[in-house]
């Protein structure tokens, strides 16, 4: 914990230095390197005097112009991508092809790669390893750096700017594990979360299905019992009307018997009649 403090410390402290020192200052008119054509060296001197007036546009006016006197001026492209730099804004979009920054940026990029002047092609790219560090991309500006202290290596201020690009990257890789550990509980809790649902839902169905089974059991159960009760029931009236009937049947022919056995007497009586 003691250590994270004194890291953001450091980066603080380290982040101002790289705010402070912002670009590298314009090589010299002066400087050794390939012979100059007057009007060059002219046009130098004066870029450098207004640059360092901060009015960098006309600054870089007067670098054109020296490029105009000779197109392969190495100190003049490097001038002009300095002034184009104090212009620009490394939070514009990389593909705004208006913006000073990208434009500084193509010219630094060329002067990094093949800049006979080995010092230029060093100071090209501390410039770029800047730019990149502005735009947060921490492990380009770490390339950068590393090959502007090898073509300088005495350049401090690449050696200092290459440490606290290192630190911001672990801090950044950190975030980024960080963000991906959260990412990966988060999807781990959602699909536990997921699982126990479905697993009461499931299990609600269940016992919902089990209790419309045993509700669906028992109400047959009650309508079997039901009928059977009222089977019962058809059975005894059933037979309590046949044996009404058969009463009602036996009475009847009871009757009959009696109505004939009364005729047979008064037959019998007539015929014995004597007339």
């Amino acid at each position: 914990m003691r250590l994270n403090k004194i890291n953001k410390h450091l980066v603080a402290i380290m982040l101002l230095a790289v705010m402070a020192m912002g670009v590298t200052l314009p090589a010299q008119a002066g400087d050794k390197g390939p012979k100059m054509t007057k009007q060059e060296r002219v046009c130098l001197r004066n870029g450098n005097k207004l640059y360092g007036k901060k009015r960098y546009a006309e600054a870089e006016v007067e670098y054109r112009k020296a490029l105009q006197a000779n197109p392969a001026s190495e100190k003049a492209q490097f001038n002009l991508a300095t002034a184009l730099m104090r212009q620009g804004s490394v939070t514009s979009q990389e593909n705004d092809d208006k913006n000073p920054m990208k434009q500084a940026e193509g010219i630094l990029t060329n002067l990094a790669k093949g800049a006979q002047d080995k010092q230029l092609r060093g100071k090209a790219s501390y410039d770029l390893g800047n730019i990149a560090y502005g735009r947060q991309d921490y492990g380009k500006a770490i390339e950068f750096y590393k090959h502007a202290l090898r073509c300088n290596p005495n350049d401090n201020q690449a050696r200092q700017n290459l440490r606290l690009a290192q630190l911001k990257k672990q801090q950044q890789d950190q975030n980024k594990d960080k963000n991906q550990d959260n990412k990966d509980q988060n999807k781990d809790q959602n699909k536990d979360q997921n699982k126990d649902q479905n697993k009461d839902q499931n299990k609600d169905q269940n016992k919902d299905q089990n209790q419309d089974k045993q509700d669906q059991n028992q109400n047959q159960q009650n309508q079997d019992k039901q009928q059977q009760q009222q089977g019962g029931m058809s059975q005894q009236n059933a037979e309590q009307v046949l044996k009404a009937m058969q009463d009602r049947e036996r009475a009847t022919q009871q009757r009959i018997n009696a109505q004939q056995a009364q005729q047979q007497r008064h037959e019998r009586q007539r015929t014995n009649k004597k007339w």
